[in-house]
């Protein structure tokens, strides 16, 4: 009946000479949605704890409080009667909660992710993106009960995917009472760590079973850029440590077949400007100690903020001799002597391309494959 379409059909494919042909595995390596990283169902890990092991948590939970060495700065206050070098007592401080549509496509999906926005920090980053957030105590004061209320209506409000704890290495204790308290009152939602990778192997400990998905992310690797840059000299190591407990309860980040994120790790490295060679050690330390199916934000987001690029204060001494002609200019003016210089020069100036590509490039010929990538029609990438 249809006799053209009969010869179609019957007609061989031609393969142009010299095709390179996929195997099987090539096709499987270009999915992130393949077995083993593919689940068909997911129940967070707070579910299937046992009363006693919440009785547990509660309890170390308020022992770290009465006595805080829980994060590498082993400050040894009582939260409930002073502040360490984090800023926070025995409440947390939130500056944010809300749907959230800025993190990866497999975190906020299409409803956004439910960030909680702590402020305060354990690091003093000289460049931080959310300086008016973690350097500082914006916000509103709320007991870890009020807390785990907020997630409750980020669950059934705010029909959020997920709920994400943005910055909460400084605040363990409250974020572990939070979560249980939430469970007696529905919470059925994955739980995201989502942090600048300085905690402490008791933090990761007292967290084991609670959350879901760990979004570390590590920044530098030398430790005179760390004490520089993030006034913690002892960055890479505790980072390195903190990233391997993390990997070791959760595994490679899986997904469900809705492309959303349910479990596993999922790391950034932000591209700092003129420090590509800090990002490729990273890279190649993640794939040859961790695993090279770990996913991985190689990340170009960089801008100046913070301290980056303000002015510092100087003396004008030399300027006024100049001026008055008591020593010699060396072919600047007193204008120019008398302006304060930037400060950290080196990064008051956005990552190039060409940097975020070079960390990239070593990523892959170290073995890592699994790559946030942006979507090509500027929405939900699968």
């Amino acid at each position: 009946m249809f006799p053209h379409a009969t010869r179609c059909l019957r007609r061989p494919a031609r393969i142009a000479p010299n095709t390179k042909l996929l195997s099987r595995v090539d096709i499987r390596k270009k999915s992130y949605l393949a077995p083993p990283f593919l689940l068909d169902d997911y129940i967070p890990r707070y579910q299937l704890l046992s009363p006693l092991q919440e009785l547990k948590k509660r309890s170390e939970a308020y022992a770290h409080l009465s006595d805080c060495n829980l994060c590498p700065r082993l400050c040894s206050v009582n939260r409930f009667e002073r502040r360490g070098t984090c800023l926070i007592g025995a409440d947390v401080v939130v500056n944010t909660i809300a749907p959230h549509f800025g993190e990866e496509p497999c975190i906020q999906g299409h409803n956004g992710s439910g960030s909680v926005f702590f402020s305060g920090c354990n690091l003093r980053c000289v460049f931080c993106q959310n300086y008016d957030i973690a350097h500082q105590r914006n916000g509103f004061h709320l007991s870890p009960e009020e807390l785990g209320e907020w997630y409750i209506k980020l669950q059934d409000l705010g029909g959020v995917h997920n709920i994400n704890l943005v910055t909460p290495e400084h605040v363990v204790p409250q974020v572990v009472l939070s979560i249980l308290h939430a469970k007696e009152l529905g919470l059925k939602l994955p739980i995201v760590y989502n942090t600048s990778s300085f905690d402490s192997l008791a933090s990761i400990e007292l967290l084991d079973s609670l959350v879901d998905i760990y979004l570390p992310d590590f920044k530098v690797w030398d430790s005179s850029a760390s004490r520089r840059l993030l006034k913690a000299e002892n960055y890479a190591n505790v980072a390195m440590d903190s990233i391997k407990a993390m990997h070791a309860q959760v595994g490679d980040l899986c997904f469900t077949s809705d492309g959303l994120a349910k479990k596993g790790v999922l790391l950034r490295h932000l591209v700092m400007p003129g420090y590509v060679e800090e990002g490729k050690h990273i890279v190649r330390w993640l794939a040859e100690n961790v695993s090279k199916d770990l996913y991985v934000h190689v990340m170009e987001q960089y801008h100046p903020r913070a301290h980056v690029g303000k002015g510092r204060r100087t003396t004008s001494g030399r300027a006024k001799d100049i001026v008055n002609g008591v020593t010699e200019s060396r072919g600047q003016s007193a204008e120019e002597l008398t302006k304060p210089p930037v400060r950290y020069a080196d990064i008051n100036r956005p990552v190039s391309l060409e940097e975020v590509g070079s960390v990239r490039k070593v990523a892959e010929q170290a073995g890592l494959w699994r790559f946030v990538e942006a979507a090509e029609h500027g929405g939900f990438n699968m």
